[in-house]
């Protein structure tokens, strides 16, 4: 029967152990400037994690499995080209790399959880959305007008793709009329959960993952504007540096942050999702939430965990 709700599992599944405790106060690192060829890598490693989960999913289930499962012939064959264009994109970005003279990443060893072909579908809904993200919050910092262009032409694709995966799954496939930028770290804190092991050799990227926070699967499985929500954070937690200090939850969106205020409770944190301010992107869609001790900005300075994948019903 074809999955027609999002699947959080699909990514909590596989979230990684995370630090004992978060100190919200605690000073990171300054990251180190970003170059074209970094961000052209990270994009690579996001592209070999599609290309080698397609590959997966296509050589694990057959066209019958498909068809029992409540996919038809024809979503069957949109899925191998979907696959061909995550492997057109690896290629295109090693060989960028390659004239760059820069050091390419190779692909690494995944683990993706492939027990069903609903759960499949579900976890391709996930990556081709924060390819999407991904892409959009890289852009700003292309210096080059070509590279900028090509990422462009590829953001456009994932988000057909999205499109395209989101109605299968009679989810809608145009939730918001907006997109969500993500940030590096961000995008690699929810992409390192399905990541085992990678080569040696591989150049290192500027990111960092921040401690995982999931969804509770116990949340209401239609979740909107005004829905009482849980968040997790198994294996650790996150409180102010003076114990007191108010946490909240902020929703990314592009016109900047929605912030709930979080109720800490045994394993994590309640609060209400809220609505956008009036003229701001809506909360809708393939949602984003992170903690933080901050109410007015996000950034990977204030950052305690997340970001958590939630799935927000159109308010229209």
């Amino acid at each position: 029967m074809k999955s027609t709700i999002f699947s959080v599992a699909a990514f909590a599944a596989f979230a990684a152990a995370a630090p004992a405790q978060n100190n919200l106060l605690a000073i990171r690192q300054a990251a180190p400037a970003i170059t074209d060829g970094d961000i052209l890598n990270y994009a690579l490693t996001l592209e070999h994690l599609e290309d080698n989960f397609y590959r997966q999913v296509l050589d694990r289930f057959s066209e019958s499995d498909f068809a029992d499962a409540g996919f038809d012939a024809a979503f069957y064959a949109n899925l191998k080209t979907i696959s061909k264009d995550e492997s057109v994109h690896v290629s295109y970005l090693t060989a960028a790399l390659t004239a760059a003279n820069v050091d390419a990443v190779a692909e690494c060893t995944y683990d993706f959880g492939l027990t069903s072909v609903n759960m499949s579908i579900a976890t391709a809904s996930i990556l081709e959305g924060v390819g999407v993200s991904a892409y959009l919050g890289a852009a700003a910092d292309i210096m080059s007008k070509n590279y900028l262009t090509a990422a462009g032409s590829i953001l456009t694709v994932e988000s057909r793709h999205s499109a395209y995966i989101r109605d299968a799954l009679a989810q809608s496939p145009f939730p918001s009329p907006f997109d969500v930028p993500l940030t590096l770290n961000q995008v690699y804190t929810l992409a390192a959960p399905f990541i085992t092991s990678c080569p040696e050799s591989n150049p290192p990227l500027p990111v960092k993952a921040f401690p995982t926070l999931t969804a509770s699967p116990e949340n209401p499985e239609t979740i909107t504007s005004g829905t009482e929500i849980t968040l997790l954070t198994d294996g650790y937690t996150v409180k102010a540096a003076d114990g007191q200090s108010q946490i909240y939850a902020a929703f990314i969106t592009v016109t900047g942050p929605v912030f709930a205020e979080a109720t800490p409770v045994e394993g994590g944190f309640t609060l209400t999702v809220p609505e956008a301010p009036e003229g701001g992107a809506p909360i809708a869609g393939q949602t984003y939430v992170v903690l933080t001790g901050c109410n007015t900005v996000v950034t990977d300075m204030t950052t305690a965990a997340g970001p958590a994948l939630l799935e927000v019903a159109p308010a229209f």
